[in-house]
């Protein structure tokens, strides 16, 4: 325990006033001891120089019987004046037996000092009998010294009656400290107060020891005014953070970072964190990370701090890093932090360790961290255990999971459980789900929603849902209202809404805005990128739409690539296409063979080549099969080019 201060009453020579704030550490300090003074609320210990005194800056306790049995009674010397035991050939050994003596030694000045009537003696050796831990000795030299008026013994009988359980006496003790002008005094009083409901009275106290340059009275100043919402919290929690709390300087990051000033809330939160305040680090990492876009020495930076947070107990930090790691590609590591994280109780790291098992087809293990988050408490485990289930084929274990999760809020479960229940045909079961998930914010609730309203012909109720999920970003909702409006004939509206389906992912919304900007006919470039874009997400018609118009350019080659790739994908217009193409090249052979695809997957203008192409070669029974086919496949124009010809065939098969 930290006991410093000076005491100032009438012409006494200059002493040690013992008042201490090393009660106030928080649980963070592996120092803490608990229930020995009014508890700090979230408080760090602050760094802070002891004043001028005598005495060692920091003594060590030793039993006295140790120190006797080990070092003897001192004044005890060899021929050298020092007494050399075989232990104190260690340093440390050396150094700890020397603090020992001195501490002996002061010890034994101050009783004989305060024995010939020396308050401040007194107080002094009060004070170092109450560091020592020696409670009973400490007492009668504190209240000797206190009732003679030394200020700092006040202070510290205090702190002595309060680790006893006489709270009533500690605060009548600290207040005649505190109007005596002690800052701690005032400290430890203002926080009595507060624990009893009185704080009025502790903002008082505490404002009075804040003045006085506490650090610690300012920090818990500006926590009793951030429980009010007052605004001057701040302005306390700068006072306490710029004299080296650590715990101010988080709780002024925090409130920094709620105001939106991310910059200021970054500077506080680096101070607290340098001063190894775990959460302080795991909120700079998350900032570092946010704005560093990729910048890999500012990811590295984010790394790092994720790193000292965890080392110091956080799992949060823990789990963050992993997610890091797991970015750069470097999973072995990431799952290393996501598991240490899941062993410290953290959910999503559980989860994330069941999403990479899972990932790798390692069933049994993701399972078991799924498990293992949900109970963490978290019910993100419950969805993943019914989505694992679901993937292989245990519909109704994944119904449960579903249910489990839904009923504890998780809100795409409930859109799952409703999922699963439509599919089984049970609409009326599956509305309240649907409804649940979509008001818990879920879009492909609202989505969903509005897919089952319109399947009522329930327009109006179908459009609000899809209204909400677009608003969202839901790229299939946008689309459907497009649809919509261009079939009113609102294209305004409607290119409005297919943009919005195309900036959420939609490939149809991508397809649907280039479409209509081809047939508007004044932004052919930027028609060109949106069928691009929905070509390579792996849309078919628009990837034929990008053969047509490479082979209008003359780039054949890039033409072929994308009838290709539409037509592998199942597109009979590409398989069509590109046996044009091929037939152009003199490749006829692996033309027919993409004009029998086309035509089996019912490519009318196909079936009619094929005829045609089977009436070259002379085989006309081959080619009435395929004029038959044509003319049932449509459309109409080929369907008529196809009955000519098949009347033709019949009358020269007759003739």
């Amino acid at each position: 325990m930290r006991l410093i201060g000076k005491n100032g009453a009438g012409a006494r020579p200059a002493a040690v006033e013992a008042d201490t704030d090393a009660w106030a550490e928080s649980a963070e300090s592996p120092d803490a001891r608990p229930g020995a003074l009014p508890a700090q609320r979230t408080s760090g210990l602050s760094e802070r120089p002891q004043a001028a005194g005598s005495g060692p800056d920091s003594l060590v306790h030793v039993p006295t019987r140790q120190f006797s049995a080990e070092v003897g009674p001192y004044g005890s010397q060899g021929g050298d004046g020092v007494a050399l035991e075989a232990a104190a050939l260690d340093p440390t050994s050396f150094e700890t037996a020397l603090a020992a003596r001195e501490s002996a030694a002061l010890e034994a000045r101050h009783r004989q000092a305060a024995e010939d009537g020396d308050a401040d003696a007194a107080s002094r050796l009060g004070t170092l009998l109450l560091r020592r831990g020696d409670l009973e000795d400490a007492e009668a030299y504190l209240r000797a010294a206190a009732a003679a008026g030394v200020r700092a013994a006040a202070n510290n009988l205090g702190v002595l009656l309060h680790q006893q359980g006489h709270r009533a006496e500690a605060g009548q003790w600290w207040r005649q400290a505190a109007v005596a002008g002690s800052a701690p005094a005032a400290h430890a009083l203002g926080l009595q107060l507060r624990d009893q409901g009185e704080e009025e009275a502790a903002e008082y106290w505490l404002h009075f020891a804040a003045d006085h340059g506490h650090p610690l009275g300012a920090y818990a100043l500006g926590d009793l005014m951030e429980h009010r919402r007052d605004v001057r919290a701040e302005r306390w929690f700068k006072v306490s953070a710029d004299a080296g709390h650590r715990e101010a300087a988080y709780r002024l990051a925090r409130m920094r970072e709620a105001a939106g000033d991310k910059d200021t809330a970054e500077t506080w939160y680096r101070t607290a964190a340098a001063r190894s305040h775990a959460r302080a680090a795991l909120r700079l990492g998350v900032l570092i990370e946010e704005r560093a876009g990729g910048e890999q020495a500012l990811l590295d930076e984010a790394a790092r701090w994720y790193r000292q947070s965890a080392q110091n107990g956080e799992a949060r930090a823990a789990c963050a890093l992993g997610f890091l790691l797991r970015d750069r590609g470097e999973l072995t590591a990431a799952a290393e932090w996501w598991q240490e994280a899941a062993e410290a109780g953290d959910g999503n790291a559980a989860n994330a360790l069941g999403a990479l098992y899972a990932g790798r087809g390692s069933a049994k293990e993701a399972e078991r961290w799924y498990r293992t988050a949900l109970e963490a408490g978290d019910h993100n485990g419950a969805f993943n255990l019914g989505l694992l289930c679901a993937g292989t084929g245990r519909e109704q274990q994944a119904e449960q999971w579903y249910r489990r999760a839904a009923y504890a809020g998780h809100r795409e479960a409930c859109n799952a459980l409703a999922v699963v229940l439509l599919q089984r045909g049970d609409e009326s079961g599956a509305e309240p789900w649907f409804s649940r998930a979509a008001e818990a914010g879920s879009v492909d609730g609202a989505f969903n929603l509005g897919v089952l309203h319109a399947g009522r012909g329930e327009q109006r109720q179908a459009q609000e849902w899809y209204a909400r999920a677009a608003a969202e970003g839901h790229g299939e909702a946008a689309l459907q209202l497009a649809v919509a409006q261009e079939q009113r004939g609102n294209l305004a509206g409607a290119l409005e809404r297919y943009r919005q389906a195309a900036a959420g992912g939609s490939a149809e919304g991508c397809f649907r805005l280039a479409s209509l900007l081809d047939r508007r006919g004044d932004a052919d470039a930027e028609a060109e990128h949106w069928y691009a874009v929905a070509a390579d997400a792996g849309h078919r018609r628009a990837q034929v739409r990008m053969g047509v118009r490479a082979a209008e350019r003359g780039a054949l080659e890039i033409a072929e690539s994308w009838y290709r790739r539409a037509a592998e994908a199942g597109s009979r217009s590409a398989a069509f296409n590109l046996g044009l193409l091929l037939a152009r090249q003199d490749s006829e052979a692996e033309a027919m063979l993409w004009y029998t695809r086309a035509a089996d997957a019912g490519h009318g203008r196909a079936a009619l080549r094929l005829a045609l192409l089977a009436l070259r070669r002379g085989e006309p029974v081959q080619a009435e099969n395929w004029c038959r086919r044509a003319a049932d496949y449509g459309p109409a124009e080929v369907a008529e080019r196809a009955g000519r010809l098949l009347g033709a065939l019949n009358a020269e098969l007759s003739a």
